[in-house]
């Protein structure tokens, strides 16, 4: 049985995560079920349904190379009728976090994640990781966890498990702040731009300082090196995807004619991060 390059690359890169952090591994395999008035009369007590079949093949091939690459490795496995999103939402209700795969790499592929990673990524109840990025990001071998950092008030979470994970990882902690002026006259800008941008850098440092305050204090083997620049977040944490092992950000949910749907910073890191992506909650979701 032929095995997905999305699929491999997301339990592998969930096995060296459980065992960095110590965790067992759960492979979950949602699938559509037999419809019943669909089903032909069966006789002789249950079978198994033409759909679940399959569905076991998949876990026990993934079951296999987990084992494979790790034979230290706790894994279970089990197959859940019913559609993918549903299913890993209720399964984050009882996870430290959720691995899954995106369908292609790079800039024209990674658009064929489809309808499951951007509602996942908002309404899950633990943190979601996309692995997506070339080989080396996948392998880490850059050695640095990059965390864009958000408001002291909804970050907290989003700032703990970005320590943890460099931790764990015994790699640099890269967070960047971003930051921009309100947009004035012409005039007006050039005439104070030098003013209002050292305002609002320092504004921008004093609010990593309070982000980072007990995080640092906690995690003191941890390499931090932070950086506020003016601009947009969504392109400076793209930008530095490229020589980043992860990327940390908070899910922060945005309201679309069709409901729920990322922020803009998740949309962007969903479609085109050059590594694999953690979103973690932010406060108030549901």
């Amino acid at each position: 049985m032929s095995t997905d390059r999305p699929r491999a690359c997301a339990v592998d890169w969930a096995v060296d995560e459980a065992a960095r952090l110590g965790l067992s591994l759960r492979l979950v395999h949602a699938f559509v079920p037999e419809r019943e008035q669909d089903a032909p009369a069966r006789t002789g007590g249950p079978e198994p349904s033409s759909e679940r079949v399959p569905a076991e093949d998949v876990v026990t091939v993934m079951a296999a190379r987990a084992r494979r690459r790790d034979p230290d490795a706790k894994v279970d496995t089990e197959t859940v009728p019913g559609d993918v999103l549903p299913v890993l939402l209720e399964e984050s209700r009882h996870a430290s976090a959720l691995v899954i795969g995106v369908r292609g790499f790079g800039e024209l592929t990674g658009l064929l994640l489809g309808a499951v990673g951007p509602p996942l990524a908002v309404r899950a109840h633990c943190p979601v990781t996309v692995v997506r990025g070339d080989d080396a990001s996948l392998a880490g071998r850059h050695e640095r966890v990059l965390l864009g950092a958000g408001d002291p008030d909804t970050s907290e979470e989003a700032v703990r498990f970005a320590f943890r994970e460099a931790e764990a990882r015994g790699c640099t902690l890269d967070i960047v702040r971003a930051w921009k002026r309100p947009a004035r006259r012409t005039a007006d800008r050039s005439r104070q731009a030098p003013e209002s941008a050292r305002r609002h850098e320092a504004r921008a440092s004093a609010l990593l300082d309070t982000l980072l305050r007990d995080a640092v204090l906690d995690h003191p083997r941890v390499r931090v090196r932070t950086t506020t620049v003016e601009g947009s977040a969504r392109s400076q944490l793209v930008k530095r995807s490229a020589a980043a092992d992860l990327v940390i950000v908070g899910a922060r949910r945005g309201h679309g004619p069709l409901g729920l749907r990322p922020g803009r910073i998740a949309h962007a890191l969903l479609h085109h991060a050059k590594c694999p992506v953690t979103f973690v909650p932010l406060p108030g979701g549901s």
